[in-house]
């Protein structure tokens, strides 16, 4: 087995999904940096906090509020009452959910592009293997939050277990 080719391979094809993700996924949250990802979070997680958010996007705190406060800004987002008096959580207005869910079939078209080279024998020969390197990806909540920050849960949730069944509330 050619480990170094296969490493290779995997990531010309992880570069180029992102390549193809990036334009399509920014364009429909409005802005680029982690706007599509706290779109997708909130709409999974609605009123997470900044500091929440900050963790899943992995930019800085001041990127984070930036980013949030674009979002407000748009009408996509709004800041309500936490649960505690320091805590300020992030609910999605109905623009915003609208707004996450065209990310999420912009993300499915892009990677449905890519699988299209792959016919129905092959697809079910490469899921498995798939899930199986997602599952290694993070080994606690926080980092599987943030592996799924573009996640579509309903693709995983709705048939078998997702391979990191540790996003899921505690």
């Amino acid at each position: 087995m050619d480990d170094v080719r296969l490493a290779n391979l995997l990531g010309v094809a992880a570069l180029a999904a992102v390549d193809r993700l990036k334009p399509p996924v920014d364009r429909e949250a409005g802005h680029g940096g982690g706007a599509a990802g706290a779109l997708v979070h909130l709409h999974a997680w609605p009123g997470a906090s900044v500091e929440a958010l900050h963790g899943v996007l992995g930019i800085s705190q001041p990127a984070t509020v930036r980013t949030v406060n674009r979002l407000v800004a748009d009408g996509l987002v709004e800041r309500r009452p936490g649960p505690d008096r320091r805590t300020v959580a992030l609910v999605l207005t109905p623009a915003g959910r609208a707004a996450a869910e065209r990310v999420l079939e912009a993300r499915a078209a892009a990677l449905e592009e890519l699988l299209e080279p792959l016919d129905e024998g092959e697809r079910a020969q490469l899921l498995p293997l798939l899930e199986r390197l997602v599952a290694a990806l993070a080994d606690e909540r926080d980092g599987a939050l943030r592996v799924c920050r573009l996640c579509d849960r309903g693709a995983c949730y709705g048939k078998s277990p997702c391979p990191l069944r540790h996003t899921r509330a505690a």
